[in-house]
């Protein structure tokens, strides 16, 4: 019996260790709309080591982010990448997101934008391809907040923008 035992799990062993570990490739976008303000305020996160694999290979292979070897370079890419994948528009035009700048937590960067003079919002239709050309399986979650309402969209590499009418 106890042979049996051993046998059994020198059998069961390799095939739990050869499953691969299953990892979420996700981001998490919320957007507020202050109507006080005029602005949407924007907060994207992002896993640091996903967007550190997408600027090593679209910019530079020793960019290092959340270390002592993080480089005013590196932040300059980050911020470069954020707004060519991030676009918005507004009733229907295109708008400008100010990059105000980035914090780290736990293993998250965390981004911070904002849109200003948006006096009304009646329409806003949001392209999110971060990391899309990076991993295939990538999701990009979005939650928007006005005075009145709570909608969110769910983008991939399939559907990469999304419309939220109020």
């Amino acid at each position: 019996m106890k042979i049996f035992r051993i046998f059994a799990l020198f059998m069961v062993f390799p095939l739990i260790s050869a499953t691969p570990a299953h990892k979420f490739y996700v981001s998490i976008t919320k957007i507020e709309y202050v109507k006080e303000k005029s602005s949407l305020q924007i907060i994207t996160k992002i896993f640091i080591d996903d967007i550190e694999d997408a600027l090593q290979q679209r910019y530079n292979p020793s960019i290092s982010l959340d270390t002592k070897k993080e480089t005013a370079a590196a932040d300059e890419d980050l911020k470069k990448y954020i707004l060519q994948k991030i676009n918005i528009k507004v009733n229907g035009k295109a708008v400008s997101l100010n990059y105000i700048g980035k914090e780290y937590d736990t293993d998250m960067v965390v981004a911070y934008m904002e849109v200003t003079d948006v006096k009304e919002l009646k329409t806003i239709t949001i392209e999110n391809k971060i990391l899309l050309d990076v991993f295939s399986e990538q999701q990009n979650i979005i939650h928007l907040k006005t005075p009145n309402s709570r909608k969110s969209l769910i983008l991939d590499k399939d559907e990469p923008s999304g419309q939220l009418n109020f």
